[in-house]
Protein backbone atom coordinates (compact mmCIF):
# COMPACT_ATOMS: atom_id res chain seq x y z
CA UNK A 1 0.00 0.00 0.00
CA UNK A 2 2.85 2.50 0.86
CA UNK A 3 4.30 1.84 -3.11
CA UNK A 4 1.03 2.97 -4.27
CA UNK A 5 0.99 6.06 -2.14
CA UNK A 6 4.96 6.36 -3.05
CA UNK A 7 4.66 6.79 -6.51
CA UNK A 8 1.21 8.23 -6.71
CA UNK A 9 3.03 11.05 -4.95
CA UNK A 10 6.20 10.64 -6.98
CA UNK A 11 4.08 11.13 -9.79
CA UNK A 12 2.13 14.40 -8.48
CA UNK A 13 5.63 15.84 -7.70
CA UNK A 14 7.00 14.86 -10.72
CA UNK A 15 4.03 16.56 -12.73
CA UNK A 16 3.99 19.84 -10.65
CA UNK A 17 7.87 20.19 -11.50
CA UNK A 18 7.52 19.76 -14.99
CA UNK A 19 9.26 23.29 -16.48
CA UNK A 20 9.22 21.94 -20.20
CA UNK A 21 8.38 25.18 -22.81
CA UNK A 22 4.69 23.94 -23.79
CA UNK A 23 3.65 24.02 -20.42
CA UNK A 24 1.26 27.10 -19.88
CA UNK A 25 1.16 28.88 -16.21
CA UNK A 26 -1.27 30.81 -15.76
CA UNK A 27 0.17 34.22 -14.22
CA UNK A 28 -1.70 36.34 -11.35
CA UNK A 29 -0.31 39.46 -12.96
CA UNK A 30 -0.59 41.08 -16.61
CA UNK A 31 2.70 42.21 -18.48
CA UNK A 32 2.84 46.12 -17.88
CA UNK A 33 2.54 46.43 -22.13
CA UNK A 34 -0.57 44.51 -21.71
CA UNK A 35 -1.99 46.75 -18.58
CA UNK A 36 -1.06 49.86 -21.18
CA UNK A 37 -2.89 48.00 -24.09
CA UNK A 38 -6.05 47.67 -21.63
CA UNK A 39 -5.59 51.23 -20.75
CA UNK A 40 -5.76 52.41 -24.22
CA UNK A 41 -9.06 49.99 -24.85
CA UNK A 42 -11.12 51.95 -22.29
CA UNK A 43 -10.53 55.08 -23.45
CA UNK A 44 -11.67 53.86 -26.95
CA UNK A 45 -14.89 52.11 -25.21
CA UNK A 46 -15.23 55.31 -23.02
CA UNK A 47 -15.02 57.63 -26.57
CA UNK A 48 -17.67 55.66 -27.91
CA UNK A 49 -19.72 55.80 -25.26
CA UNK A 50 -19.86 59.11 -24.55
CA UNK A 51 -19.02 60.96 -27.72
CA UNK A 52 -15.82 62.30 -26.64
CA UNK A 53 -13.28 61.77 -28.88
CA UNK A 54 -10.66 64.12 -27.66
CA UNK A 55 -8.21 61.18 -26.08
CA UNK A 56 -8.12 58.91 -29.23
CA UNK A 57 -5.23 60.39 -30.33
CA UNK A 58 -3.06 59.20 -27.86
CA UNK A 59 -4.22 55.58 -28.15
CA UNK A 60 -4.96 54.89 -31.70
CA UNK A 61 -1.75 54.95 -34.13
CA UNK A 62 -2.23 57.04 -37.48
CA UNK A 63 -2.00 53.67 -40.24
CA UNK A 64 -5.15 52.31 -37.73
CA UNK A 65 -7.40 49.93 -39.93
CA UNK A 66 -11.10 48.99 -38.55
CA UNK A 67 -12.50 45.75 -40.54
CA UNK A 68 -15.84 46.33 -40.74
CA UNK A 69 -18.51 44.70 -42.68
CA UNK A 70 -18.42 47.60 -45.58
CA UNK A 71 -14.64 47.35 -45.88
CA UNK A 72 -11.38 48.57 -44.41
CA UNK A 73 -11.57 52.04 -43.20
CA UNK A 74 -7.90 53.10 -42.56
CA UNK A 75 -6.74 56.34 -40.35
CA UNK A 76 -7.72 58.15 -36.94
CA UNK A 77 -10.08 60.14 -37.97
CA UNK A 78 -12.01 57.32 -39.70
CA UNK A 79 -12.41 56.19 -36.06
CA UNK A 80 -13.51 59.52 -34.75
CA UNK A 81 -16.01 59.57 -37.20
CA UNK A 82 -17.55 56.84 -36.17
CA UNK A 83 -17.84 57.79 -32.87
CA UNK A 84 -19.48 60.95 -33.99
CA UNK A 85 -22.10 58.98 -36.19
CA UNK A 86 -22.72 56.26 -33.44
CA UNK A 87 -23.09 59.08 -30.87
CA UNK A 88 -25.08 60.76 -33.16
CA UNK A 89 -27.78 57.87 -34.41
CA UNK A 90 -27.39 55.62 -30.88
CA UNK A 91 -27.96 58.97 -28.59
CA UNK A 92 -28.83 56.56 -25.15
CA UNK A 93 -26.37 53.51 -25.93
CA UNK A 94 -24.94 51.92 -23.76
CA UNK A 95 -22.66 49.46 -23.26
CA UNK A 96 -21.59 47.13 -20.56
CA UNK A 97 -18.42 45.06 -20.43
CA UNK A 98 -18.98 40.86 -19.92
CA UNK A 99 -15.18 40.17 -19.96
CA UNK A 100 -11.96 41.50 -21.42
CA UNK A 101 -8.34 39.70 -21.79
CA UNK A 102 -5.40 41.62 -23.06
CA UNK A 103 -1.71 40.24 -23.27
CA UNK A 104 1.43 42.44 -25.22
CA UNK A 105 -0.67 42.60 -28.61
CA UNK A 106 -4.39 41.79 -28.11
CA UNK A 107 -7.29 43.11 -26.44
CA UNK A 108 -10.32 41.17 -26.54
CA UNK A 109 -13.46 42.37 -25.27
CA UNK A 110 -16.70 40.73 -24.26
CA UNK A 111 -19.22 43.95 -24.96
CA UNK A 112 -22.96 44.08 -24.46
CA UNK A 113 -25.00 47.05 -26.39
CA UNK A 114 -27.81 48.47 -26.14
CA UNK A 115 -30.25 51.36 -26.69
CA UNK A 116 -32.22 52.74 -29.44
CA UNK A 117 -31.49 53.76 -32.68
CA UNK A 118 -33.08 56.43 -35.04
CA UNK A 119 -33.40 54.08 -37.44
CA UNK A 120 -30.17 55.72 -39.58
CA UNK A 121 -28.45 52.79 -39.33
CA UNK A 122 -30.00 50.45 -38.24
CA UNK A 123 -33.97 49.75 -38.04
CA UNK A 124 -35.38 52.57 -36.04
CA UNK A 125 -36.10 51.12 -32.20
CA UNK A 126 -34.83 49.67 -29.22
CA UNK A 127 -31.49 47.25 -29.92
CA UNK A 128 -29.86 44.24 -27.31
CA UNK A 129 -27.16 43.14 -28.75
CA UNK A 130 -23.36 41.47 -28.07
CA UNK A 131 -20.03 41.71 -29.92
CA UNK A 132 -15.99 40.63 -29.06
CA UNK A 133 -14.14 43.83 -30.14
CA UNK A 134 -10.92 42.30 -30.85
CA UNK A 135 -8.18 45.20 -31.34
CA UNK A 136 -4.37 44.93 -31.85
CA UNK A 137 -1.63 47.06 -30.47
CA UNK A 138 1.91 47.76 -31.22
CA UNK A 139 3.88 50.33 -28.99
CA UNK A 140 0.23 50.81 -26.62
CA UNK A 141 -1.07 52.01 -29.91
CA UNK A 142 -4.37 50.16 -31.09
CA UNK A 143 -3.59 49.37 -34.90
CA UNK A 144 -6.07 47.29 -36.21
CA UNK A 145 -10.08 46.48 -35.02
CA UNK A 146 -12.05 44.05 -35.84
CA UNK A 147 -15.93 43.33 -34.73
CA UNK A 148 -18.03 39.45 -34.33
CA UNK A 149 -21.64 40.11 -33.48
CA UNK A 150 -23.88 37.66 -31.89
CA UNK A 151 -25.08 35.67 -34.37
CA UNK A 152 -28.56 35.30 -33.19
CA UNK A 153 -28.70 39.26 -32.50
CA UNK A 154 -27.55 39.56 -36.08
CA UNK A 155 -29.91 37.43 -37.49
CA UNK A 156 -32.73 39.27 -35.41
CA UNK A 157 -31.52 42.69 -36.73
CA UNK A 158 -31.77 41.57 -40.74
CA UNK A 159 -34.97 40.21 -39.60
CA UNK A 160 -35.86 43.41 -38.62
CA UNK A 161 -34.54 45.02 -41.70
CA UNK A 162 -36.03 42.73 -44.20
CA UNK A 163 -39.73 43.44 -42.48
CA UNK A 164 -38.68 47.09 -43.11
CA UNK A 165 -37.90 46.37 -46.39
CA UNK A 166 -41.23 44.49 -47.22
CA UNK A 167 -43.13 47.55 -45.78
CA UNK A 168 -41.53 49.89 -47.90
CA UNK A 169 -42.79 47.53 -51.12
CA UNK A 170 -46.17 47.42 -49.71
CA UNK A 171 -46.11 50.98 -49.08
CA UNK A 172 -44.62 51.59 -52.85
CA UNK A 173 -46.92 49.42 -54.23
CA UNK A 174 -50.04 51.34 -52.87
CA UNK A 175 -48.72 54.15 -53.83
CA UNK A 176 -48.47 53.29 -57.67
CA UNK A 177 -51.62 51.77 -57.59
CA UNK A 178 -53.28 54.83 -57.15
CA UNK A 179 -51.53 56.54 -60.43
CA UNK A 180 -53.69 56.74 -63.14
CA UNK A 181 -52.28 56.13 -66.53
CA UNK A 182 -53.44 57.86 -70.27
Amino acid sequence: MRKIFFFAGLFFCLAACNNSNDTKVASSTMSTQAQKNLDADHVISKAFETGDASGLDSVIADGFVDHTDRGDKTGRDSVKAMVKQIHDHFKDMKMEMKKEMADDDYVFSWMQFGGNSDGTMMPAGPFDMQAIEVTKYSNGKAVEHWEFGNMQDVAKMMQQMNNMGDKMKTMNKGDSSKMKTK
